[in-house]
């Protein structure tokens, strides 16, 4: 198992993590090619597209965190939290803003025929936070993480 982890980074669930987003990468080319008959090596590094790689990133880290140091372990649960927030971040607010990018874009290749009755729905603008929302939510973060360990280890 030596030469696995000295190969590339020196840490095995590191090395694993960049596996599973390489395989994830070059799965969306693959895909790519079968649905759109197109050979677009752009996918390699591109993000976006199927399967998420930022996903299979996170999930690797997590499980192989698990799966070594246990489903019990700290370590994996910052792992977990880790990986949910990832998903969340590129089920939802990515998803959201590549919506908002697709009528951005249809909006810039048809400038002169505009009407505003073609926009019956109104696009998500809470994306983000403010720097005070930020300072509240990680204040109640560490609250409920001191206090949470304080009082049940």
């Amino acid at each position: 198992m030596g030469n696995v982890v000295d190969f590339f980074t020196g840490n095995l669930i590191l090395n694993l993590a960049i596996l599973a987003w390489a395989i994830a990468q070059g799965l969306k080319i693959i895909i790519t090619f079968w649905t759109k008959k197109k050979l677009d090596w752009h996918y390699l590094v591109a993000s976006g597209g199927m399967p998420s790689s930022h996903s299979a990133f996170v999930c690797a880290c997590a499980a192989a965190v698990g799966y070594m140091y246990g489903w019990g372990s700290p370590m994996f649960g910052i792992a977990a939290v880790v990986a949910i927030v990832v998903m969340y971040d590129a089920a939802n607010v990515r998803k959201a803003a590549g919506e908002q990018a697709k009528i951005l874009n249809y909006i810039m290749d048809h400038w002169t025929e505009m009407k505003p009755a073609l926009f019956g729905k109104e696009l998500k603008e809470l994306l983000g936070h403010t720097p005070f929302q930020v300072l509240m939510g990680g204040l109640l973060g560490v609250v409920v993480g001191l206090a949470g360990a304080w009082l049940w280890s």
